[in-house]
């Protein structure tokens, strides 16, 4: 086709409850969610061993944190695509795999034609298409519907670009797709909700929102925003008009999810620990493959780590605690919040604890709100790594919230002769 990308249609989706619509209930196989979908009975020890040779190792404190990995790096390339949203690492490692021929087409979002914040799930074929994906969207989007048109196009090794719901799906069904080769790359996630809803919070934050072409939470606890003048603006965290949003703007999926960092990518690209460039955590060997690819257009350093997490993460706790049981949220001072938004970069955590502080807040977000809202699925969706990472903050499980652990069969004593 002359195309670089296509948006093939898609059908329906299937009703379903905690769903993000990845894409898998709009197959010809919808049930194929019940063994797919990681808010029903995820197992990552079993994903991980399976897609990186082995689960997290306890001896490697960080892999608690951000699932196995070969190594961390702060990099950027050393030259930043226009458009991208950091410097654009991640459309380049598609390019190359388009470029060199070692896929046939890679899965991804681009803009909604009417809507640049409205993400369409894309098959790309052509290196040049991917600049045509640059930039972050918001809204579900059902990526993983784009595996059977894939595959009835006769494409048999694909690269695929998800969050963390739709790669842990995507893992779960991989042997059935029999593809010759496949490589993810994972974006981290932690709360995404429609676009309208998107749009509603854009509306607080400019008085022409409609100007907005570019916001990303950094890790200097700013927001940044970019306007179609070429103006920019920066709004600290604590400055944000999160209090006006409705308490249902995040969906329960995103406040219950485990997995911040994408831990079943090849190799995952996010900006929490990356002090200003980008975090690239290469969990395997496809994931070594990728980064080959770009080479020496990509230049690295060591992460950083400073600051202390458990004060953050203490008062996250406090607000998560208290919006779960439907009461406000505790307001800060205005007078207080330029003082704090200023020491918070200066003094807050940064670097690799500033990621470790992001995900024990996921970790005690998702304890705090099934607790609340579904109880009964606490034992099937958390899985034991969470609940070492919530446990210094006084959260433990009761025995109905754990799995069960099936007792081997008691040996029958022999019959008498």
């Amino acid at each position: 086709m002359d195309s670089p990308y296509w948006a093939p249609p898609q059908a329906p989706a299937a009703p379903r409850g905690l769903c993000t619509d990845c894409g898998v209930s709009r197959s010809s196989e919808p049930g194929a969610c019940g063994r797919a979908c990681q808010f029903i009975k995820p197992d990552y020890p079993a994903l991980e061993t399976k897609v990186h040779g082995r689960a997290r190792d306890p001896l490697r404190p960080d892999e608690i944190f951000f699932g196995p990995f070969r190594r961390m790096l702060r990099a950027s390339l050393a030259a930043p695509a226009t458009g991208a949203q950091w410097s654009g690492v991640t459309t380049r490692l598609a390019e190359r795999l388009l470029e060199t021929g070692a896929v046939d087409a890679v899965l991804t979002m681009a803009p909604d034609p009417q809507d640049r914040w409205k993400p369409t799930p894309v098959i790309v074929t052509k290196a040049q298409g991917m600049a045509f994906c640059r930039g972050m969207r918001m809204g579900y989007a059902p990526l993983l519907g784009l595996l059977e048109p894939a595959r009835a196009s006769g494409y048999k090794r694909l690269a695929l670009i998800g969050i963390p719901c739709q790669v842990y799906a995507l893992r779960a069904l991989e042997d059935e797709l029999a593809l010759e080769k496949l490589y993810v790359i994972g974006t981290p996630c932690s709360d995404n909700t429609t676009t309208e809803r998107f749009h509603e919070f854009l509306a607080l934050l400019a008085e022409d929102p409609d100007t907005i072409t570019y916001l990303e939470f950094r890790a200097d606890y700013h927001v940044e925003l970019r306007f179609a003048d070429g103006s920019k603006k920066e709004i600290p965290f604590l400055q944000l008009p999160i209090s006006k949003l409705p308490g249902d703007f995040f969906p329960l999926t995103c406040r219950t999810c485990v997995d911040y960092t994408n831990v079943l990518a090849d190799v995952t690209v996010g900006y929490m620990a990356g002090e200003g460039d980008q975090w690239l955590l290469v969990r395997n060997a496809r994931g070594e493959e990728l980064l080959d690819l770009v080479g020496s257009e990509l230049q690295t350093k060591p992460l950083g780590s400073a600051g202390k997490r458990q004060g953050p993460v203490k008062g996250f706790l406090g607000n998560v605690a208290r919006a779960a049981g439907g009461l406000p949220l505790r307001s800060m001072p205005n007078w207080l919040r330029p003082i704090i938004g200023w020491l918070m970069p200066r003094i807050g955590p940064r670097g690799l604890e500033f990621a470790r502080a992001r995900v024990e807040m996921k970790a005690v977000e998702t304890v705090l709100h099934l607790r609340q809202h579904l109880p009964a699925r606490m034992r099937n969706m958390i899985p034991s790594h969470i609940w070492t990472l919530v446990a210094p903050y006084g959260l433990k499980p009761i025995a109905s919230e754990l799995k069960a652990i099936k007792k081997p069969a008691e040996a029958l004593p022999p019959k008498a002769p």
